[in-house]
């Protein structure tokens, strides 16, 4: 008798443990198939105008944008003689460029300015040079735009009356100091800047030394003083420090504000010699592409570094 209850005994305790187990088993094989569907959503999900994919180089892939039957047209020749090539310095911040380019390509066709979109890519393996890309946008920009935008690629007009027509009097800076939501010094000039081309030329361009974020604008401030160059600003706009979305976040793309070696001293020194006539790159791919429907130009850039006049481009 007492044989028989402890064979029941191991007996229910055996199976139970074995039931328990085959629980557990059908617990993971429903998490893996969720898995799998999930990740198979994903995949046909962005599949329809992009891919999310990056080179490990850098480089934006092919598959990044997809040709679209429904763009809209950028170069309506009705809509006046001239055309902005929109100048935006780039790297590796895929997420506000898939915002960007789509927005911008709206918000330019509104207000009917004939424009071409291009996104200079640095891929090499030294500091972001913000300056240098600007002026390989410049350069490569083509004889079908006779003014250009530098435009940061974080900053959206939220307000249509801004002018982005062309130049004419002098440069434009779109993104004045009472207007932009974090900087509101008075030489301020980033953000977004229109000139003539002929007026970048006047100016020999930006200067190539600023390896690392920021300076380089505070000293094309001074490049246009030299050139005797009036600068103009937006009037009659009244919505303050909402007129842009800024959608740079700071603590997901850190910028490299490092000041290296001699670089704390030539930070605040104009460049003179240097610019377009010393700009030194090679565009290793350019490719015509859509986002979200909105055409753009994508140039894979390698810049050039002269260690002996700028060991700060690379970090040490």
């Amino acid at each position: 008798m007492l044989w028989s209850v402890r064979r029941i005994y191991v007996s229910q305790l055996f199976f139970g443990v074995l039931s328990r187990k085959c629980t557990i088993f059908r617990l993971v094989c429903f998490c893996i198939v969720i898995a799998f569907a999930s990740l198979l959503w994903l995949q046909l999900s962005c599949s329809g105008d992009f891919s999310r994919r990056v080179n490990y180089d850098g480089s934006v892939p092919q598959q990044l944008c997809s040709q679209d039957k429904h763009t809209v047209t950028s170069d309506d020749l009705s809509w006046g003689p001239h055309k902005i090539a929109v100048l935006v310095p780039f790297r590796e911040r895929f997420e506000e460029l898939l915002v960007f380019v789509p927005y911008m390509h709206s918000f330019l066709n509104k207000k009917k300015i004939r424009h071409k979109i291009v996104i200079i890519n640095q891929v090499d393996h030294y500091r972001f040079n913000r300056a240098s890309l600007i002026n390989v946008g410049f350069m490569e920009s083509g004889n079908d735009t006779d003014y250009i935008a530098m435009h940061d690629v974080d900053l959206l007009p939220q307000n249509e009356a801004l002018d982005y027509g062309f130049p004419d009097r002098g440069p434009f800076h779109v993104a004045s100091p009472e207007l932009h939501p974090l900087y509101h010094y008075k030489t301020y000039v980033g953000g977004i800047l229109l000139l003539t081309k002929q007026h970048y030329e006047m100016c020999n361009g930006m200067s190539n030394r600023f390896w690392g974020w920021g300076r380089e604008d505070d000293e094309f401030y001074r490049r246009l003083q030299g050139a005797g160059l009036k600068l103009f600003r937006p009037t009659g706009i009244t919505t303050g420090y909402e007129t842009f979305r800024h959608i740079h976040d700071p603590a997901w793309r850190k910028r490299d504000q490092k000041r290296v070696a001699a670089q704390k001293q030539e930070q605040f020194k104009v460049d003179k010699e240097g610019g377009l006539t010393n700009l030194r790159y090679k565009v290793e791919s350019k490719t015509i592409l859509t986002i979200g429907g909105a055409p753009c130009t994508i140039m894979n850039v390698l810049l050039d570094c002269d260690h002996s006049e700028t060991p700060w481009c690379l970090l040490s």
